[in-house]
């Protein structure tokens, strides 16, 4: 995951025929999986060694947060591909050309989306703990309050399954136009 990711990274930034709109939301992506295992990673391999959070309460926090704003940042990133994959197939040249400007201001929402649904848990809607066999760190769902529960909800439906809609959505319909032109082939 590390050595691909940085791959196409690195080909996008040294080949300037790649560098367009729409491959910056695959390089979005790149980068987003590519911190998730640089900083995620060595830290679960690190705690899985000694079988449980050796980093503290501080530190289960931030690890949380990172995870939360990379994992979610990486879930947005599919769904900008799928939108604009569903824009060319579908809407061909009736659809709205991708700029690098618009494409850069869909990835900064992105950012400051998936920040903002990482951020309430420091201000007391719900809270990062440990999980599991206690070697990572995450939102805490097993608390039965109103709180939690409401976050949860909320969070999974704007990082979850509000992307899991479009994405369904947009490749039903990627899918269909594929058809149908073979069809009238």
């Amino acid at each position: 995951a590390i050595s691909g990711n940085f791959v196409v990274i690195y080909v996008f930034m040294t080949t300037k025929s790649l560098r367009t709109p729409s491959n910056l939301y695959i390089v979005n992506l790149a980068f987003s999986d590519l911190m998730i295992m640089t900083t995620m990673g060595p830290i679960m391999i690190f705690n899985c060694m000694y079988e449980t959070w050796m980093l503290g309460p501080l530190m289960c926090e931030i690890y949380g947060a990172v995870g939360s704003i990379f994992g979610c940042a990486s879930i947005w990133s599919m769904i900008l591909i799928a939108g604009d994959r569903y824009n060319v197939i579908c809407k061909g040249m009736a659809g709205k050309p991708l700029t690098t400007k618009i494409a850069c201001l869909k990835i900064l929402l992105v950012w400051l989306w998936t920040i903002g649904w990482t951020l309430p848990p420091f201000f007391g809607w719900n809270r990062y703990v440990p999980e599991g066999n206690l070697t990572a760190c995450g939102t805490d769902y097993l608390r039965q309050d109103w709180m939690t529960r409401s976050y949860l909800l909320c969070y999974g439906f704007a990082c979850y399954l509000g992307p899991f809609l479009k994405l369904v959505y947009s490749y039903f319909f990627i899918v269909k136009s594929v058809c149908d032109h073979e069809k009238q082939m």
